[in-house]
């Protein structure tokens, strides 16, 4: 596994464990995000994460920090879940390197197994010696429509 690959799963681990320690360690404090499942702007700073992974960290709530859908979940199946990166393409430029792939997380709940998709794309640069996230893109891994809806 290479070292952006590595650094990449740790940072998500992070996220998904709500460690916000590392995930500061992992991520630049100018961080701007796309994610289409909470809001259709973009996002700046940590602030917002560190707000969604304190709230997924609470044993009373049943979503994740990364979770589309955390309706279909119980506080019991936040430990019931997995993630793997399909797809994974990377793209090293010198201190820079792009992380293209499909973010699948399984979830086990009392009504079997649950698997959720999306696109995702990581931008790292490599800081004073090490990497750090610095734009993260996601998009639905389904058919969107391509004009909004009406209404």
């Amino acid at each position: 596994m290479s070292e952006v690959r590595s650094f990449l799963e740790r940072h998500l681990q992070s996220i998904f464990e709500s460690d916000s320690q590392t995930y500061h360690e992992t991520t630049d404090e100018k961080l701007t995000l796309y994610e289409w499942y909470v809001t259709p702007h973009r996002i700046e700073g940590i602030p917002f994460h560190d707000f969604m992974m304190t709230e997924a960290g609470r044993d009373d709530t049943a979503g994740l920090a990364l979770d589309p859908h955390p309706e279909s979940s119980t506080s019991k199946d936040k430990v019931r879940v997995r993630f793997d990166l399909v797809n994974y393409c990377e793209q090293v430029f010198g201190e820079s390197a792009v992380c293209s792939y499909t973010l699948l997380i399984s979830k086990g709940t009392a009504s079997g197994v649950e698997v959720l998709s999306y696109n995702e794309s990581r931008v790292l640069v490599k800081i004073e010696g090490s990497w750090k996230v610095v734009h993260v893109h996601k998009s639905p891994s389904w058919n969107a429509p391509f004009q909004p809806p009406v209404g």
